[in-house]
């Protein structure tokens, strides 16, 4: 099931509140956090409106997270945020320097929340849309068969990109069910004939040589001349 913003103010919460308790880990976190005075909550607010990123040295760990320093105001960045992948382990984060965003100010509760995964996942995503604008209908492209569903084969084109090959542009004949003519990673060429909402729209049979139609086409046109001719032939040997 998909995260939703609840899910995730919940969970942020939560590691918040751990933090609030004090719940800390190996002694990584040393003293109390520093009052910040009213300029420095103002510049932090500042950056979090402006979607500033900045980088930050993880100066200690607690339960769930991160510790930081921000103009000398003690912030904290939840394991969820630190990565694109789970993080199982917070130590090899000590001492190290990260690319981070302020996701959450509350002066009132001296709560700063901090953020990697949002750069990282925005970084993502525009690496991925620049991939996918280098398809282009009519491209022809290799990629290897990842999976088969009852209207189609989904085909992995390497990058994090796939198309589907719907059922009835996988052949020539009618088939129940893709499974018919593909199997799981089997590698197969395709061409692009529709890229629209982000979604590439691919085609086998149009590579393909159709020589039923082509046999159809070369044995029912003999067929008809024979016919008219001996037709002709006939009528002319009749006397009225």
């Amino acid at each position: 099931m998909a995260e939703t913003m609840d899910d995730f103010k919940k969970e942020l919460d939560e590691s918040f509140e751990r933090l609030e308790n004090g719940d800390v880990m190996s002694g990584k976190v040393e003293g109390e956090e520093e009052a910040a005075n009213a300029a420095a909550w103002q510049h932090v607010k500042e950056m979090k409106d402006s979607g500033e990123d900045f980088d930050v040295k993880v100066g200690g760990m607690v339960n769930g997270g991160l510790i930081a320093y921000v103009e000398e105001i003690r912030a904290f960045i939840p394991a969820s945020q630190i990565s694109m992948d789970f993080v199982d382990n917070l130590d090899e984060y000590l001492g190290k320097t990260l690319r981070v965003r302020v996701i959450t100010v509350d002066p009132n509760r001296k709560k700063l929340v901090l953020s990697a995964k949002v750069i990282l996942k925005e970084q993502a995503d525009k690496e991925l849309e620049e991939k996918r604008n280098s398809f282009h209908v009519g491209d022809i492209v290799t990629g290897k068969v990842e999976s088969l569903m009852p209207y189609g084969a989904f085909v992995d084109l390497g990058n994090g990109i796939s198309g589907l090959v719907h059922i009835s542009r996988i052949c020539n004949e009618r088939i129940k069910h893709p499974g018919v003519k593909l199997k799981e990673g089997e590698e197969v060429t395709a061409k692009i004939v529709e890229i629209k909402d982000k979604k590439i729209s691919l085609s086998i049979k149009d590579l393909l040589d159709n020589p039923e139609e082509a046999e159809s086409e070369r044995i029912e046109l003999p067929k008809s001349e024979a016919l008219t001719t001996s037709m002709a032939d006939l009528l002319k040997n009749i006397k009225l």
